[in-house]
């Protein structure tokens, strides 16, 4: 069998490992069924690009995006009318959506699922029947699909990247203390030059117990913060940093850096128009023009509101063949590892690369757009601005 379609951009670096690993009963089946060629092993494994240099080329050049919830009709009627059920699980984010098949939407139901997903952050589909290559050709629907180069592939589906605990660990040792990269807050592939839109995350395998995701709302982190306080953050921008380090061709003997891209601390979404804090603990290093100490004070405050607030958030258990969709743009996620490796887990995702991140200092809050604020919100001269 010929090697799967390389990026032109990382072919130098792609080299295919035959891992060894039992695959889940489910997940064999779903691959099978979706006629992924297995025969020279599971999955396609990118080897690690060793400089700096050679990441920031592979997609360092700005793209045209058009957001697809931005087309959409507001009242979403063609799809929310052929779910036979749908049921918002908090009241500032995530919605659950039953009766439907990804794989089957219309191009005017892709619209209005990516507008959903913009006002709810995260829509969660079970039962789903959809394979990696469909999982595909509707990322490719809501952006460019990011093909990493490093992390495992689905062979010949560069853009479908393998979700799989039983094979990290045998790269990195995970433990109740240590429990791994994703069981932290985070938000994915912020250091790209325009990052991260929608996340399609299909889990075809869970354990029975745990191993939850926990998401939690752009919006409300950043209405959560009193007017004058958002004052100072609004318009400023920080440093963004990859999950991954590599080495300097030029100064090798610096050691390894990350993938660095300035953006706003608070965003716009293209599709509602709505203000979003925009940080993570992870990822998010310093903000630029304060010194370290100061950036500290104000970035750590930020990281708390938006992680300790748990009227905010959303804590969602999977089931076998869910589908979980959110926007990067507007959230940050966190992956429960509670279950302790005990139970085999795998699942495929694809995120469609969107917008450079922009602030719009007129745009409103998604409370205030929604007509939501409570009485002391306001001012007696008028509405918070």
């Amino acid at each position: 069998m010929a090697p799967a379609p390389i990026d032109e951009s990382i072919k130098d670096y792609v080299a295919p490992i035959k891992d060894t690993l039992g695959l889940p009963d489910r997940t064999l089946n779903r691959l099978k069924k979706g006629g992924v060629d297995l025969s020279n092993g599971y999955p396609y494994r990118p080897s690690v690009p060793l400089y700096l240099q050679d990441v920031y080329k592979i997609r360092n050049e700005p793209r045209e995006y058009k957001d697809a919830g931005a087309r959409a009709d507001k009242s979403k009627s063609a799809l929310l009318s052929a779910a036979t059920k749908v049921t918002d699980l908090t009241t500032h984010i995530g919605t659950e959506i039953e009766g439907l098949q990804l794989k089957d939407l219309t191009d005017q139901q892709k619209d209005e699922l990516a507008l959903l997903i913009a006002e709810r952050s995260v829509v969660f589909f079970r039962n789903q029947d959809i394979s990696p290559q469909q999982q595909l050709e509707l990322g490719k629907y809501y952006g460019l699909p990011e093909v990493h180069p490093q992390v495992p592939q689905v062979p010949g589906e560069l853009g479908v990247t393998v979700i799989w605990p039983d094979l990290q660990a045998t790269e990195r040792k995970a433990s109740f203390r240590n429990p791994g990269g994703a069981s932290r807050w985070h938000t994915d592939l912020v250091h790209e030059l325009q990052p991260a839109g929608i996340t399609h995350l299909h889990n075809d395998e869970v354990p029975p117990s745990g191993g939850d995701t926990l998401w939690a709302s752009g919006y409300s982190a950043y209405e959560k913060l009193s007017p004058d306080f958002r004052k100072i953050i609004d318009g400023k921008y920080a440093v963004y940093q990859s999950a991954h380090q590599y080495l300097d061709r030029d100064h090798p003997e610096h050691g390894p850096k990350h993938v660095e891209r300035v953006h706003p601390l608070v965003r716009v979404h293209p599709a509602t128009g709505w203000k979003a804090l925009w940080v993570n603990r992870a990822m998010t290093d310093r903000i630029v023009g304060l010194d370290r100490a100061e950036s500290d004070v104000i970035l750590n405050y930020l990281y708390d509101v938006y992680e300790q607030n748990v009227d905010i958030q959303v804590r969602f258990k999977w089931t076998p063949g869910t589908s979980a969709l959110w926007d990067n743009r507007i959230t940050i996620h966190n992956a429960s590892w509670d279950y302790g490796g005990k139970h085999p887990r795998h699942g495929t995702r694809v995120t469609s690369l969107a917008e450079k991140p922009y602030f719009d200092p007129s745009a409103p809050t998604r409370r205030q757009a929604l007509g939501l604020l409570d009485k002391d919100e306001l001012p007696e001269d008028g509405p918070v601005q």
